[in-house]
């Protein structure tokens, strides 16, 4: 970086760094004008520890499509994937958001897409969504997403769910309203306002057997937690706390974002996290081969498409 550079970002009173986005991530967090250059050099450390570019990311067109929808302030979409990784296996997708972002209304919509809805995986023929990336890993799951949907996706971020628990405890817990009594991991949940702890987070998002609701229920409290993350870590301001935060984020967390997409996201997406509108994905259990599938017809799958499409086209 020439001096100049140095210089000119010095005279910023602000910055923005990274904190987990939407899901299961805390991304960007405000950072003091004090330790600018300490922190600007670590977050691109952690950047460069984070990005994981796919085969995909090489190819000429798309490159010029990302940087058109960066230069023109276009709406983009992102697959948000929460892995559980284990010694000797690489795990399965615990968790699939489809987060759209629109930076002109300054709007974000989160689709939670359960984990065993029935789909055609590209090669390998129908069957659970989740399984695309124990198949083939993160470029199979976002074929797979974008065939199912119809839909673009134009960036990854996959976080380690160990990662999410040490993220929520870094910047202090998160703060939801729980609707039901529950117990999961050796931890009571009431009904009302709760602040939760790493370990109570993940425990929170991961109960199903016991909601009502599923999987449904089990995504709606995901994205509540999520959103918590966002808006805590937002407001987040312990300078002493960036170091521990950025180990965590970039040790585990893997994105196809590099340094420039990532500054493009922080000066004009970040807004849309004010105005979060959340989807969910209509269908019923069905048992097929003694397997149970989230069955979801062709109609609803056009639902959620067309409505993605209405957002991301709204100026």
């Amino acid at each position: 970086m020439t001096d100049s550079r140095v210089e000119k970002k010095k005279e910023k009173k602000k910055r923005k760094w990274p904190y987990w986005i939407g899901g299961i991530l805390l991304f960007f967090i405000l950072l003091g004008g004090g330790f600018l250059w300490y922190i600007y050099d670590k977050v691109g450390d952690t950047v460069s520890d984070m990005h994981t570019p796919l085969e995909r990311d090489t190819n000429p067109e798309r490159q010029k499509e990302i940087k058109e929808i960066f230069k023109e302030r276009k709406s983009l979409n992102v697959l948000l994937l929460g892995v559980d990784q284990r010694s000797g296996d690489k795990g399965r997708s615990d968790t699939m958001i489809l987060v759209s972002l629109n930076p002109n209304t300054e709007k974000m919509i989160m689709l939670s897409i359960p984990r065993d809805t029935y789909v055609d995986i590209p090669g390998r023929g129908m069957d659970k969504i989740n399984h695309a990336y124990a198949f083939g890993d993160v470029e199979l799951s976002l074929q797979t997403v974008e065939n199912a949907f119809n839909l673009p996706i134009h960036f990854y971020a996959k976080v380690n769910m160990e990662g999410f628990q040490q993220g929520i405890d870094a910047i202090g817990g998160v703060t939801i309203q729980n609707n039901q009594e529950f117990s999961a991991g050796g931890h009571n949940f009431t009904p009302g306002e709760l602040h939760l702890g790493g370990k109570e987070a993940l425990s929170y998002i991961r109960m199903r057997k016991n909601d009502p609701r599923g999987d449904l229920g089990r995504n709606e409290r995901q994205r509540s937690v999520i959103t918590a993350a966002m808006n805590e870590a937002a407001s987040f301001s312990s300078i002493t706390k960036v170091g521990e935060i950025l180990e965590i984020v970039g040790g585990n967390v893997t994105t196809d974002m590099g340094m420039d997409n990532f500054q493009n996201m922080f000066s004009n997406y970040l807004g849309t996290r004010k105005n979060i509108e959340t989807l969910e994905l209509s269908g019923s259990g069905q048992m097929i081969g003694g397997i149970w599938y989230y069955i979801v017809p062709d109609s609803e799958f056009n639902r959620i498409k067309t409505t993605i499409e209405q957002h991301m086209a709204e100026k």
